[in-house]
């Protein structure tokens, strides 16, 4: 668990008690956090967490929805320990509330709201057949992880419970229901279930009409009954209800009534995260999985199964580069150093293990001495997988050093999201800046710089890089109160970040060479990962 304060304590004490505060809850992939914020949306009064961790249950990524309730309480549980232990009183009341959770998947419901199969996460690959008819269908790229085409899919299969779908959603969505009683989504996360008009900032229409001419007969009603509602940035969407906050905090403590944001995805979040909503601006975000959003000028020219295009949480279009594997792989191999500093007597925390090793793979040689790893423990359809198979693989005349296999790691994680913006480069898309967050960017100046390497472009990492999209959804929460004077960009210039600093890393030659080098050779080797996936069944 972790408890961040940034505020004073006075000036702190005042926001809880007068209700000037702003709760961010965020379902990631490892942890759910919630996150507290005042009247300055940039100060950061407290946080907390939970860990949990998805299942691969009849060949399927999914989450108990048991585990969603126990652990977002436990979460605001730890928040409220934090408010109390540093500032002395207990939270009854916040100003408003947002719900941020992990993009795409499949969550559908009968008519009495009763969940008909178990969740479906992103990381899940088995909707190819679907994906592939819906792009041709829609004439835009549907992913495999889309909302849509685990629908398609459940359509395709012949599925029973489809005959009794009344509604489907998100994560962010499901909670966000159950806390005010309103089925509604963030555009963000909406553009994650089906293309969005980006004129209309809703649903595209005629691609809807599209698809319920392509399946008349085959589900209960049209697709658009089925979907959630579209809310942009700045529009309430509900309030808490008594049982809501009875779900949230079992105490009783916490009242009814706070209004809250739309609900949305972690990549939207993200963007707020990192003041990257404008064109000509990105993110990159790295957890479980790795993504890049890159906020665009113009619509792409052409359709690119590496790209999908969502939106910013005010509907504009985005280029996203969604990989399925991240840092998981790596954080395991730090798992194992940390093992082995404890058994030998010299025990250390995990991020002090991450720290020694990160700053150690800056001594290993730019192209990681010809080392090679695969960070792929799910499939990922950038690169054809339909299953993962982590690899560290290595020829005769490799150097296997500390520095290179740790280096080797690093790249790994950022390798196939340089494979996705390669596409981006031959659109002509143009990028002032990236701003990267998550965890692996907490030590100062290492993952960062071979990003910058990767993508050939400035990286920047602000204070907040590490808190993420609990702080973004605190933040879009904030924005109510604002919307009416200011665009989102706006908003988050002069209110949010007017005073943030942050660390840029500019691309280092050497490193940019070392790692096109090791680019060359990763997607070489790709044939050694799916000859992986047959052979290791």
């Amino acid at each position: 668990m972790t408890h961040t304060a940034t505020s004073e304590p006075a000036s702190a004490r005042d926001d809880i008690l007068a209700g000037r505060t702003c709760l961010g809850i965020e379902f990631g992939s490892t942890r759910i956090k919630a996150c507290l914020v005042g009247s300055d949306p940039a100060d950061v009064i407290a946080t907390g967490s939970h860990a949990w961790e998805n299942r691969f249950e009849d060949r399927r990524w999914t989450y108990a929805l048991d585990d969603v309730w126990s652990g977002v309480q436990a979460a605001y549980a730890d928040l409220v320990a934090a408010v109390a232990d540093r500032y002395g009183v207990v939270p009854e009341t916040v100003g408003a509330i947002g719900v941020s959770a992990m993009m795409h998947g499949y969550l559908a419901f009968d008519a009495d709201d009763e969940l008909l199969v178990p969740f479906r996460t992103w990381r899940n690959t088995s909707t190819g057949p679907a994906a592939a008819e819906l792009s041709d269908l829609l004439g835009i790229n549907i992913p495999m992880r889309w909302s849509i085409a685990h629908l398609h899919q459940a359509v395709l299969d012949d599925e029973p419970h489809v005959a009794d779908i009344h509604h489907v959603t998100t994560l962010a969505g499901y909670v966000h229901a159950r806390l005010t009683g309103e089925r509604v989504l963030g555009v963000g996360d909406a553009s994650g279930m089906f293309p969005i008009d980006p004129v209309t900032r809703d649903y595209d229409q005629r691609r809807v009409g599209l698809y319920d001419d392509h399946v008349a007969g085959r589900l209960p009603t049209g697709l658009r009954a089925l979907l959630p509602e579209v809310r942009v940035a700045g529009q309430v969407a509900g309030s808490l209800t008594e049982a809501g906050a009875r779900l949230l905090d079992p105490t009783g403590r916490l009242r009814a009534g706070a209004p809250f944001c739309p609900p949305e995805g972690d990549a939207g979040t993200g963007m707020v995260a990192t003041a990257a909503v404008a064109p000509r601006s990105g993110n990159v975000s790295a957890g479980t999985s790795i993504f890049a959003m890159v906020v665009l000028e113009r619509p792409l020219e052409s359709m690119h199964h590496e790209i999908d295009v969502v939106t910013t949480p005010a509907g504009d279009l985005v280029a996203m580069v969604h990989c399925n594997n991240g840092a998981s792989e790596l954080a395991a191999w730090v798992g194992m150093f940390e093992r082995f500093a404890s058994l030998s007597g010299a025990a250390l925390s995990a991020d002090a293990v991450y720290d020694l090793l990160f700053r150690e793979a800056l001594a290993g040689e730019p192209d990681a001495g010809g080392l090679l790893a695969y960070n792929h423990l799910a499939g990922e359809p950038i690169t054809g997988t339909d299953e993962g198979r982590p690899l560290f693989v290595r020829t005769p005349d490799s150097r296997l050093t500390l520095g290179n296999a740790i280096r080797a790691q690093l790249y790994g994680v950022f390798g196939t999201l340089a494979l996705g913006m390669r596409v981006l480069d031959g659109e002509g898309v143009e990028l002032d800046r990236m701003f990267a967050h998550g965890g692996m960017f907490r030590t100062a100046g290492v993952a960062q710089r071979f990003l910058a390497a990767a993508l050939g472009a400035p990286v920047a990492v602000g204070e907040t890089a590490s808190e993420g999209g609990a702080w973004g959804i605190a933040v879009l929460a904030d924005y109510l109160a604002h919307s009416a004077d200011l665009d989102l960009d706006a908003y988050l210039r002069e209110r949010v970040f007017a005073a943030a600093s942050a660390d840029v890393a500019e691309p280092d030659p050497a490193d940019v060479a070392g790692f096109a080098t090791y680019l060359e050779r990763y997607d070489a080797g790709l044939a050694v990962e799916r000859a992986a996936v047959t052979a290791l069944s």
